[in-house]
């Protein structure tokens, strides 16, 4: 599955920012991102068929977290992308403190 497309869902990138500040259950998820529980679980889904996240069983629930591997990928992705706005933003300085 196409991270990027996993990642245009905007509920999707919610979980996710969520997720990586800790582990959570569905319930959890369901409450403190105010969306009910069938879209949770159709994104966590989702997530999870791409990668994006997994899960383990404890006691009744399952507890989701972020995996890290897929997104490393699309940070080495992106590096290119970061080197060019970084190098414009570099040459936009140096023009402004040449305008001092």
């Amino acid at each position: 599955m196409d991270v990027f497309a996993v990642l245009a869902e905007p509920a999707r990138r919610r979980i996710l920012d969520r997720l990586r500040r800790s582990e959570s259950s569905v319930g959890d998820l369901v409450r403190e991102l105010s969306m009910g529980q069938p879209a949770v679980s159709k994104h966590l889904k989702v997530l999870r068929e791409a990668g994006l996240v997994s899960s383990r069983t404890a006691a009744q629930q399952r507890i989701y977290r972020v995996e890290p591997r897929p997104l490393a990928a699309l940070d080495e992705w992106l590096a290119p992308y970061r080197r060019l706005w970084d190098d414009r933003l570099d040459a936009l300085e140096a023009h402004l403190d040449s305008q001092e």
